[in-house]
Order: structure tokens, then sequence, then C-alpha cells
């Protein structure tokens, strides 16, 4: 019979591990809690509600840069006040065995001056906790997401294309993106996490086996969040025979998803894909002036700098909605892309009488597309479908297709941007000399096969829900 050290052993196979848990004593949910830094990046007023909610008490508000401020000449000042602010939360707090050192902050905000303030907040987390948690996140649209809060070794993430490794990216990951979230991350006390991981679980026996067991006693937490972000319940995974259930669903898991060359493709990064990128260049940089200091295996094996805190969503959850991105494109022959495009990826285009009929025709596909635009650039409306038998996520196919046709036929004045709601695409595409592309919904069934035999997605596939039902920063580990 398996033991806990057994347990955790077989877990750490797969890149898992039981993180120390930082919770506040005491925890005001609406105070603490803030939504992910990289949404409402254009929404001042977003982020001064969230300052008006946690005015005067802890909150991780004061532990992230929200990246509204990403450009902002106060950015330098703004770091150095989360920094102080970690230490100032951690003062008195005990993390617990193993627990001394290194991670990285999410990529969030303190606020300066006039913030959610610090003033005499010291000693704020309680004692660490070894334990995953299960979470179930009511959001204001009515849907419940369910999630495992888990730590995870970022010797087994890639972003790069076409890797084989255990944690792979969904979509083309910016690298310019990366060094100024490396500022945020290198030396920070504590570390939030906003990243979304996707496991392919029909049968729901990760997150929900752990829920089932894990709600059988009192929840860690519970209360309402801030600004629209609905409700969350937060119950600790950590006895024997919870931890010892957690791993054999992982192992049933990564058995159906093991290639023919060995290789593993067990999560998908839905949401903070640049926020793990850096946490792997962060740990990359520290491993190498490790290794220069003549660390041995074990020191690189347990530094805390070499893992991350996410949550495990399974992809096939009711409360996890896939939106498409839609494309709209200003400035280019709009029957001849449509030609092009059929030709590319062996469709047929046909007109239909209205918008709504376009609208329903694609939503109802998984690999039609549907285009508004004025004939001849400034004619009447015309609205076209194109029909293909794609089996793979039809963004993966179509978006190179664009690109390519951009370069040789765009010229200087051709635009391209990306749209979430439909209504607004169609809308944009009774401008003169110019088209907006429907795109069909995203198939949960070939997710994780298309971008295994593909690669990452194209740059904005997809979006994961609402901004409101983003992550919010709750739980939090200790860093360097």
């Amino acid at each position: 019979m398996k033991n806990l050290e057994n347990i955790k052993s077989e877990l750490n196979s797969f890149g898992i591990r039981v993180p120390e848990i930082l919770l506040p004593k005491n925890i005001d949910i609406k105070s603490w809690s803030v939504i992910a830094c990289d949404q409402y990046t254009q929404d001042l007023e977003y982020w001064k509600k969230a300052e008006a909610t946690a005015a005067g008490k802890p909150s991780t508000l004061n532990l992230i840069l929200p990246e509204v401020y990403l450009n902002s000449p106060d950015k330098a000042e703004r770091i150095e006040k989360i920094r102080k602010t970690m230490k100032e939360y951690l003062g008195g707090a005990e993390a617990g065995a193993g627990a001394e050192s290194t991670g990285g902050a999410g990529s969030g905000a303190g606020c300066a001056d006039g913030g959610a303030g610090t003033a005499g907040h010291t000693g704020v987390f309680d004692k660490a906790r070894e334990c995953m948690i299960y979470i179930e996140r009511k959001t204001a649209f009515g849907r419940t997401r369910r999630g495992l809060v888990a730590q995870i070794d970022l010797e087994t993430y890639e972003w790069k294309p076409f890797s084989t490794a255990n944690i792979r990216a969904t979509e083309a990951t910016i690298v310019e993106r990366i060094p100024p979230r490396m500022e945020i991350r290198r030396g920070a006390a504590l570390e939030l996490p906003h990243i979304m991981l996707l496991v392919d679980d029909k049968d729901d026996l990760l997150v929900g086996g752990s829920g089932a067991l894990a709600k059988k006693k009192a929840p860690l937490y519970d209360g309402e969040l801030m600004c629209n972000g609905g409700s969350i319940t937060g119950w600790a995974v950590e006895s024997e025979d919870e931890l010892a259930g957690l791993a054999d669903a992982v192992s049933k898991i990564a058995e159906k998803k093991r290639a023919a060359d060995g290789s593993t493709f067990l999560f998908a990064v839905g949401d903070g894909n640049h926020s793990l990128a850096t946490a792997k260049a962060v740990w990359d940089e520290y491993k190498a002036k490790l290794i220069a200091q003549g660390a041995d295996e074990a020191e690189i094996a347990e530094c805390p700098v070499r893992f991350a805190l996410v949550e495990i969503v399974n992809i096939y959850d009711t409360g996890l909605t896939f939106e498409p991105i839609h494309r709209v494109i200003f400035n280019i022959e709009t029957e001849k892309l449509i030609k092009t495009l059929a030709e590319k990826l062996g469709g047929q285009a046909a007109e239909v009488s209205s918008a709504d009929e376009l609208e329903a025709a694609v939503k109802a596909s998984h690999a039609d597309f549907g285009f508004a635009f004025r004939e001849g650039g400034k004619g009447k409306q015309k609205y076209v479908l194109l029909k293909t038998g794609i089996t793979e996520l039809a963004v993966a196919r179509l978006q190179p297709e664009i690109d390519a046709f951009l370069k040789a036929e765009g010229g200087k004045a051709a635009e391209i941007d990306y749209i979430h709601g439909s209504d607004e695409v169609i809308k944009l595409g009774e401008r003169e000399n110019a088209v907006g592309i429907l795109l069909p919904p995203i198939a949960k069934d070939s997710f994780f096969e298309t971008i295994s035999g593909r690669g990452p997605l194209p740059r904005k596939s997809f979006s994961m829900g609402e901004a409101d039902e983003k992550r919010f920063y709750l739980e939090c580990r200790k860093l360097f």
C-alpha cells in the first residue's frame, strides 16, 4: 500500500507538487482577492474601484502590478512598493518546513500612494498549509467553474512550438512580453497565481474526483469576490486518501495521453501563458546561477524558484466557456481574400441573405467562416459563408492563410484587428473597404489534438469566458 511519501513521489513524476499555501488570517475575500493583472488593461476605472474596495485592508491588490500600469513612469516605484508590502505581509508568519525561498509574483500590482494601502498590516498570513485546494467559482454569469490549485515543476513546461513537454502553451508566445514581467518576478518574496492549466479529462477524475473527497469537510475559505467577480469557495486537498485519489487520476489521464514517443501532453496553458513563460525564464536564469555556484542536484531539485502555482481546470467543465475571437481586416480586396481562403482551405463560398443567417450558420459549425463586407468595397452589404471540412481547430488553419495573404496582397494600408463580439464584427464589416470575419466555436474535443499536431495556436485564437470570470488572486506561496 502506498504511503504519503510514495504518493507525493508519484505526483512529482508528473511534474506536480503539493504546495505550501499561505492564506491570510481571518480572510475577507472581498477585499483580499483581486482579478488577474492582465485584465482591464485599458480600464483604469476598474482598478480604481478595486482600490476603493480594498482601501485600508490587507489585499492582493498590494502584491501585484496591474498591467494597466505596466508602462507607467512610476513602475519601478510600484514594484519596490510591492516587494516591501510582501515582506510586511510575511512578517511573523511561519512558512513551514521547506517553504523558504523563491518563485515570483504574478505580474500584478502594488498600489503606490493612494492605493489600497498597507499601513499597520504586518504578519497578515496564517501558518503555511501543505495542501492543494479544490475550488468552486460561481460567476456573475450563472456559471460554476471547478478547479484545483497545485504546484507544477517548471522543468516539465515548455512554450516553444512542437514541444513534447508535459505542459505546453496553447497560443503563440510573444517573446518581447517576457523581460518586463521578469522584472516583477525576480526576487519577489511571494507568488500569486492567475495561471490556469487545462486537462483533457472527460471522466472528470482529477478535479471532480478531488472535490468529491475534499467537500466532505469544512472549506478553508468562502466568500464574495469584488467588482462583479461572483463568489468562491475552497477546500483543502491534503489527506493521504485525497492525495492518493488525485495521484491515481493523474496516472490514468497520463496513460491515455501518452504518445508513441513516450511523451505525455498532460496540461495545456489556458490563461496566463506569458506569466508561466516568465516563471520559466526566471527559473532558467536562477538555475544557471545555482550551477555556477556549485549547487548539487538536490538543491536544484528542491529550489522553490523551480515551481509555480497554478489552477488546473477540466477542459470539459460546464462552467468553462471558450469564445472565438473574430477578425476584422481593413483596406484589402475582400472578394480576392475569400477566393484565396476557399482555395487554400478546400472550401466552398456561398452568399447568404442576412447577418443573422450568417451568424447562425457559423455558430452551428466548427469548420465554417462568415464574411460581412460591402460589395466592391463600397456597394451593398454582402454576407458570405465559407464552408470547409477542417477537422482541427478552425483558427489554426485560418490565421496562417490570412497572414500569408496580407503579406502578399495587403499592401501598407491593410490592417487586422481582433474582436470578441459577433455584433461588432458585423457592424465593422459595414465600413468601406473592410471585412468582418466570424470564426466558429472552439471544439473542445480537438483542442489538445490540434496543439499536439500543429503546435501552439495563432495569436488571439480564443478567450476563456468573460473578463469578470478570469482567475482572482487568492492563494500565495513563499518565494525568494
